[in-house]
């Protein structure tokens, strides 16, 4: 219940992929009030992906008063506001106005995939890797500001002349929510652009020019919990302070109290975000993965080791939406259920092409091993079954890249994990207990924890892990041998998928 006395409360935005979602939690980081809205999706041609920003800052604005409504609380109650936002997706607008010049590019979006190879054969991918520690790809900010500028009439003497202004959603929003008083991101979004060095924190000159995007359009960078501005009063009903900022799945991982070095979690949404942090080690990646900006507090950064599967939940999607076998996500367990267990049907799931460890956004999706009896129950199987091989690849890779430490379990968060069958066969295929956690709102928690934290109104990060609650542990119960049987049949469909690729 509402405490009206005390001003401590939080709010969480949580702008998605698909939806917008807002979250009010208490000082003790119990839920109060939510509300979530969907917004359309735009596939100008094929491979590109657009918002509209309008619906994007809408949906924000009305889910953010509609939960504080289901709360019952006055704006006036919040000790500050979070936000955790899609990552990589980019937005430029007029600094006078504040309207965008362009729908935002999402991080899936491929229209830059020409521009990033031209890059790649010139030679400047190990650079690039070394400072940003990502891979030149789309699905990165860089290419796609690059994009705009090159592409909108008059915008890049524009963004020459200072007119313009870019960054992330959390940037976007914060613009929006400040009146267009605060142009700033945090460590975190920052280290996703491909325009941040995340060895010194701050934007790399040498990056700007080899992309092509001005310095002078870029936010200022600062802690995941710090000061980004106070809201315009119109909006909430009150002026409130925005005190925390993180990219979902590092705010995922902030939720899930990853705080020291070696702990994982792993998310398991439309795809899945697996992330290790390893401490103030920046490790360098051998096996493909991103090394990225786990969280900055009091300008100390914790980096991590970041496996990226485009394709988890949209699996179960594709299953319901695509080849109507269920009606509803849920089903995909039931119906996995009955599938013959003297069948081995496996499914490479690279609609959009190959994620981590791999990095082939040419190779398209596959089914190996059909029968004339093969039918829904052996595909919702195999579709399952793919998360959790997916997994293991981003496993191994991790194991391989930070030898010597022990990897005991996996933090998961996200539709997914309702699913009590796939949780296990993620146990059953890496070999590490799978921890399900009571609240599964990961990636809210962790923004409204990051503000709450600038605002002294919740546990400093040892005291925050020492009160995270677990629901269920599924512990590995599939012999080692059988294990690696079924993986390697799951390499040779990988194999067998690229080689099908890349004719």
């Amino acid at each position: 219940m509402p405490r009206p006395d005390e001003n401590s409360y939080l709010l969480a935005i949580d702008q998605g992929t698909t939806s917008s979602r807002a979250i009010v939690f208490t000082d003790e980081l119990e839920i109060v009030g939510m509300a979530q809205e969907e917004f359309p999706q735009h596939y100008p041609r094929s491979g590109w992906v657009e918002h509209v920003p309008d619906d994007i800052w809408k949906t924000v604005v009305r889910t953010a008063r509609a939960a504080l409504t289901a709360a019952d609380i006055p704006a006036g109650k919040l000790a500050g506001v979070g936000i955790t936002n899609q990552r990589e997706t980019a937005l430029l607008w007029d600094r006078k106005s504040g309207e965008p010049l362009h729908n935002a590019l999402v991080w899936q979006d491929r229209r830059t995939s020409e521009h990033c190879r031209r890059l790649q054969s010139e030679g400047h991918e190990p650079l690039l890797r070394e400072k940003t520690g990502l891979l030149l790809d789309p699905y990165f900010s860089a290419t796609k500001l690059a994009w705009m500028l090159d592409t909108i009439p008059g915008a890049r003497a524009r963004a020459e002349r200072g007119e313009l202004a870019a960054g992330t959603v959390d940037t976007f929003l914060i613009w929006r929510l400040t009146g267009g008083r605060r142009h700033v991101t945090d460590a975190t979004n920052a280290s996703r652009t491909m325009l941040m060095d995340i060895g010194t924190g701050q934007w790399d000159d040498g990056l700007c020019s080899l992309f092509g995007v001005p310095r002078s359009l870029l936010p200022e960078i600062l802690d995941s919990a710090a000061d980004f501005g106070t809201s315009e009063t119109e909006i909430f009903g009150a002026a409130v302070p925005i005190l925390g900022v993180a990219g979902d799945q590092q705010a995922a991982a902030v939720g899930q109290a990853c705080f020291e070095p070696g702990m994982l979690k792993s998310t398991y949404g439309t795809g899945c975000f697996a992330l290790l942090n390893t401490g103030t080690e920046k490790v360098h990646s051998h096996n493909r993965l991103l090394t990225t900006i786990a969280c900055q507090l009091a300008g100390e950064r914790t980096y991590a080791l970041e496996g990226s599967i485009f394709v988890a939940g949209a699996v179960v999607q594709w299953l319901r939406d695509g080849l109507h076998m269920i009606e509803r996500a849920h089903e995909a367990q039931n119906l996995s259920e009955e599938a013959d267990p003297g069948q081995d049907v496996v499914l490479v799931p690279a609609f959009t092409g190959l994620g981590a460890p791999y990095w082939r956004p040419e190779c398209r999706g596959a089914v190996f091993g059909l029968t004339r009896n093969s039918g829904p129950a052996e595909f919702a199987r195999a579709a399952l079954e793919s998360v959790g091989f997916q997994t293991r690849d981003l496993v191994d890779a991790m194991r391989k890249d930070w030898p010597g430490r022990e990897l005991g379990r996996i933090r998961v968060d996200g539709g997914m994990t309702a699913s009590d069958w796939t949780m296990q066969f993620i146990a059953d295929m890496t070999g590490l207990a799978v921890d399900r956690p009571k609240i599964t709102e990961t990636t809210a928690l962790g923004a409204a924890y990051l503000a709450g934290l600038q605002a002294g109104v919740v546990p400093v990060p040892k005291e925050f892990l020492a009160t995270w609650k677990l629901d269920r542990t599924f512990a590995p119960t599939l012999p080692a041998a059988q294990r690696d049987r079924r993986y390697t049949r799951w390499l040779k469909a990988i194999e067998a998928t690229i080689g099908f690729g890349g004719q």
